[in-house]
């Protein structure tokens, strides 16, 4: 039954704002995050680096993440969205550009891993910033947009990264994204405001209060399951952000294509995905459920994963591409749908920790993507490879829970 939309429905003005800033300072984070996996071609092709190396030099600004990102949900938690986006886009980019001034790959290295570390702060915070300013029948949508930040961050680092380190070498990726960072961080400061939080204001009546406060996972083991769900699903996404640019420059399946022309592809599979994530996170709103939606998702990327293994053994640029772009938009359409179901399940007094959370498992998945894959890929090829990759989201089919949980607010 199509229920009557009610006042609350209505979305204020300002949070479209929140959002848009959300979104572009996540995606400048992703592009640093995304920065060495496109540096690949040139390090590894082009300069000997073990694909194995190359792979770790990739993962190393997601094992910063994985430290920071529950403390930097439990900050916002504490004291809002605003300082904390803003500061850690600063941070981020005084470590980016110093990584571009580092000639060997273990001292960037290490600097990469504390520019992820930075970039953490917008991961929760933005989750929190749809939570708070948009009703509950337009999180989906809203969701949606804000998680075109990450594909939109990698399109940006697939078109620009490999010119730039082409022509230039690796500072000047790298430059280009501490200067984005710099940017955002003094323009968030100026305009995001903080969501409202009944659970500081204390607009609700001290049992609601109560309620809000009280530690939701330790109601049921919904929001862990969505947590391991997304840890699954994370595998494919992360293995084609990675080495679907090298992928179609190693002459399976896309043969004479030059870095540049592949790093278009890939864009093109990136905002795909974006627009993947906003038509998902609609059809959430529209069906009432996000679980529902996500378990669609689950299945269909086992389908896509099988089918880039299958693309694998071809000679076909015009098949690889094709495909490369659908199992990409595929791989990236849960993250929308998982966030909301945490945010919603957590409330406002505990989504920043709960998306903080969320984000550390898959980033801790993610993190071993980069040398596990690689190192997979150079043992078997890329076609078994892909095809092993399908078994993390048949997994995680039967993990999606049954319905959906909503806390107060």
């Amino acid at each position: 039954m199509i229920t009557t939309p009610a006042p609350i429905e209505t979305v204020p003005r300002a949070a479209w704002r929140m959002l848009g800033l959300g979104v572009a300072a996540q995606a400048a984070g992703t592009l640093l995050v995304s920065t060495p996996a496109y540096l690949i071609p040139l390090l590894h092709v082009e300069r000997g680096l073990p694909l194995a190396e190359a792979g770790l030099l990739a993962a190393a600004p997601t094992f910063g993440l994985v430290l920071t990102l529950v403390l930097w949900g439990a900050l916002a938690d504490r004291v809002g969205e605003r300082w904390v986006i803003a500061g850690g886009l600063a941070l981020a980019a005084v470590f980016a550009l110093a990584a571009a001034t580092q000639q060997g790959i273990w001292p960037m290295a290490a600097l990469l891993v504390l520019g992820g570390a930075a970039t953490g702060s917008t991961n929760s915070s933005s989750g929190k910033i749809v939570a708070g300013w948009f009703p509950r029948s337009r999180r989906g949508l809203a969701m949606g947009i804000r998680q075109m930040s990450q594909p939109l961050g990698v399109a940006v680092a697939a078109l620009t990264v490999p010119p730039l380190a082409d022509r230039y070498g690796p500072w000047a990726p790298l430059t280009l994204a501490g200067a984005l960072l710099a940017v955002l961080s003094v323009v968030c400061a100026f305009g995001i405001a903080n969501a409202p939080n009944p659970a500081r204001t204390g607009a609700f009546s001290a049992e609601q209060q109560q309620a809000l406060r009280a530690n939701p996972y330790r109601e049921d083991h919904f929001l862990a399951r969505i947590h391991l769900v997304s840890i699954l699903l994370v595998v494919p996404q992360f293995t084609l952000s990675t080495f679907g640019l090298v992928w179609l420059t190693s002459g399976q399946g896309a043969r004479g294509w030059n870095a540049t022309v592949a790093g278009i592809v890939i864009a093109v599979a990136q905002f795909a995905g974006a627009l993947g994530r906003i038509a998902v996170g609609s059809a959430s709103d529209r069906v009432g459920s996000r679980v529902r939606v996500l378990r669609w998702v689950a299945v269909s990327a086992v389908v896509v994963m099988l089918a880039l293994a299958a693309s694998s053994l071809l000679d076909s640029a015009i098949v690889s591409g094709v495909v490369l772009v659908v199992a990409t938009t595929v791989s990236v359409a849960d993250n929308g749908l998982a966030f909301t179901s945490v945010a919603e399940a957590a409330g406002p007094g505990w989504s920043g920790r709960a998306l903080g959370i969320q984000n550390t498992g898959q980033f801790v998945a993610a993190s071993v993507v980069g040398p596990g894959v690689g190192a997979l890929i150079a043992v078997v090829g890329y076609p078994v490879a892909f095809a092993l990759v399908a078994i993390t989201p048949l997994l995680s089919v039967p993990v999606v829970p049954e319905g959906d949980h909503h806390r107060i607010g």
